[in-house]
């Protein structure tokens, strides 16, 4: 009985004490501690900063205008997952490209490419070393891949994942290449519900 009464006891002060840590610990968890963060890149419009857009739900991709399958492949389920959202959730939603062409990719260039995916959608990018700091922090990669017999001299070798920050900054989601126009959605609604 006395095993029984130190064991039940010792339940009790186990169960107390995390209930005591969650009233004093952050409510608000990181999901992918160490990742994400603010950033500074050109675009067509002037100088933005992820915390230009603080109070949306962002939504960046890294590739590059001259990609001749995965981006477009993964920008267009992107568009076709934004026309479903309706006024009041598109308001709260910024798409973002993020050039790691910056040597072919100029903001004009981008500007065009990425409206034509969608008409919010803003073209980005920055200087190389920057461009790969950046990606690093987000859990992207991309390196330049030269082609023989091309008229392009070279393509970019990237990976090929939408990142989604919540409305405070931080990264909430990730998004894989394979994923369909439904199931972004469902991503896309889930972090703008938070």
């Amino acid at each position: 009985m006395k095993l029984f009464f130190r064991l039940f006891l010792l339940l009790l002060v186990s169960a107390s004490s995390v209930h005591a840590w969650s009233l004093f610990s952050s409510a608000e968890e990181e999901r992918y501690p160490g990742m994400g963060g603010d950033f500074t890149l050109q675009s067509a419009r002037g100088e933005i900063s992820l915390k230009d857009f603080r109070g949306k739900v962002v939504l960046m991709y890294f590739g590059y205008t001259s990609c001749p399958d995965v981006c477009p492949t993964s920008l267009g389920a992107l568009s076709a997952a934004l026309k479903k959202l309706d006024d009041e959730e598109m308001q709260q939603i910024q798409p973002l490209f993020i050039s790691v062409d910056p040597e072919r990719d100029n903001v004009e260039k981008l500007r065009e490419y990425s409206r034509y995916f969608h008409p919010k959608m803003i073209g980005a990018t920055g200087n190389l070393d920057y461009l790969q700091t950046l990606a690093n922090r987000y859990g992207a990669y991309f390196r330049k891949a030269e082609v023989e017999h091309s008229s392009m001299g070279y393509a970019v070798d990237h990976s090929s994942t939408i990142f989604v920050v919540g409305k405070n900054g931080k990264l909430a989601d990730m998004i894989q290449h394979s994923d369909s126009p439904k199931r972004i959605l469902e991503h896309i609604r889930a972090v703008l519900e938070e």
